[in-house]
């Protein structure tokens, strides 16, 4: 009886102490792997589903604003030219809406290259998300 007693005891304990085997572990690495890039990838998506929107929202006021400020200038440019014409008499009705176009074309090709700078400074990417992208491929190749 002696043996039979140490036999059910060893299997008991065997059956406590179960670990996982490598297999395992590494399947569970993995998917937690994939787990982690599927939710950083829709991260990313949201993201750059807010940025979209926060643009066409932007460009929808832009496009408004630059139609109605367009109508505007026209006719502000005409008003201008006329009043020229009137306070100098000897000039040319050509000649007057020269220098009022000129002077408008000045303003604009100043706003324009402002705008370009200004929009050479806009972060396309969260540098947030872009960095976790960047320390997880680096992870990734770091791993194999």
């Amino acid at each position: 009886m002696p043996t039979s007693e140490m036999t059910v005891s060893a299997n008991s304990s065997s059956e406590t102490n179960v670990s996982p085997s490598v297999t395992e572990l590494v399947s569970g690495i993995v998917n937690d792997l994939q787990d982690l890039g599927l939710q950083h990838l829709t991260l990313f998506r949201h993201e750059v589903k807010e940025d979209i929107r926060k643009a066409t929202l932007a460009a929808t006021s832009l496009a408004i604003g630059v139609a109605v400020a367009q109508v505007g200038a026209l006719l502000l440019g005409l008003m201008f030219a006329h009043l020229l014409m009137q306070l100098a008499p000897n000039l040319s009705t050509w000649m007057s809406y020269g220098i009022v176009g000129l002077g408008f074309a000045a303003l604009g090709g100043i706003g324009i290259y402002f705008g370009i700078k200004k929009s050479q400074t806009i972060d396309t990417l969260s540098s947030q998300t872009a960095a976790i992208i960047k320390e997880d491929a680096k992870w990734l190749t770091t791993s194999k």
